[in-house]
């Protein structure tokens, strides 16, 4: 799956981010809005995950999505 078919149905994927990431609020993923940057950005903030592993972090996460 490409990011452009997760940021088109962002507020479906929401629930999915969700349960991966479960620290992310509900405010978190409003701001993220389907952009990610911003949610590896997150993932670094309330993870304390480095850039590179946030990013690897939403690409296995991403191989993994049935939108």
């Amino acid at each position: 799956m490409d990011w452009d078919r997760i940021a088109g149905n962002w507020k479906q994927a929401t629930g999915k981010v969700k349960e991966q990431w479960g620290k992310l609020t509900d405010d978190d993923l409003t701001m993220v809005n389907g952009k990610r940057d911003q949610l590896e950005g997150k993932l670094q903030e309330r993870y304390g995950l480095a850039k590179d592993k946030a990013r690897e972090q939403v690409d296995s996460w991403l191989d993994n999505q049935k939108l």
